[in-house]
């Protein structure tokens, strides 16, 4: 995609990826400006949320990317700044309590409703991680999840086989019904 996007874009134009967890670094190698390449992670629902995450590549310009901080928060929003590394900030640190809550529902540590209420009323979160998880996808649950375990080389990323079997009988979320 933002190979094709360097072929029509102008040559001065930023091309930002709203990708939660791929390496900005490697997607600005698919084009012939990776100093104009930068990520800014959206949080769902964008019109609700506050947050963008803004992920700096190797390549990419303090001006590209002071350019695309003024953006979002010319838009209203909160940046927080990351480094190009696995799962950024917000998703290095939130899929590991949603995947740790499947292995909780795996081990039958509580019911879902009884994990959720424990999370969302224990640590003063808007909603339980595996209802986030139902919002988000389990597909894309699992498949950040196995960007950080193999790119991180860490067991404690392995994704819950329990997500993993979700996701293979297509129970992906709220997005599949």
């Amino acid at each position: 995609i933002f190979g094709s996007l360097d072929r029509i874009t102008r040559p001065e134009a930023i091309l930002a990826s709203n990708t939660s967890s791929i390496s900005i670094t490697r997607i600005a190698n698919a084009t012939s400006r990776p100093e104009l390449v930068v990520g800014m992670h959206f949080m769902n629902p964008p019109p609700i949320m506050k947050l963008v995450e803004l992920i700096r590549g190797m390549q990419t310009s303090d001006e590209a990317f002071l350019r695309a901080e003024t953006f979002a928060e010319a838009l209203g929003k909160t940046v927080c700044r990351s480094e190009d590394r696995p799962g950024f900030i917000v998703n290095r640190i939130l899929m590991p309590m949603i995947n740790e809550s499947f292995v909780a529902l795996m081990e039958g540590v509580g019911t879902p409703e009884d994990i959720d209420a424990g999370m969302k009323l224990g640590t003063n979160q808007p909603m339980g991680p595996l209802a986030l998880a139902d919002f988000i996808g389990l597909d894309t649950c699992l498949s950040i999840m196995r960007v950080l375990h193999d790119g991180l080389g860490d067991t404690k990323y392995r994704p819950c086989p329990l997500l993993v079997q979700y996701v293979d009988a297509g129970w992906l979320g709220k997005k599949s019904g």
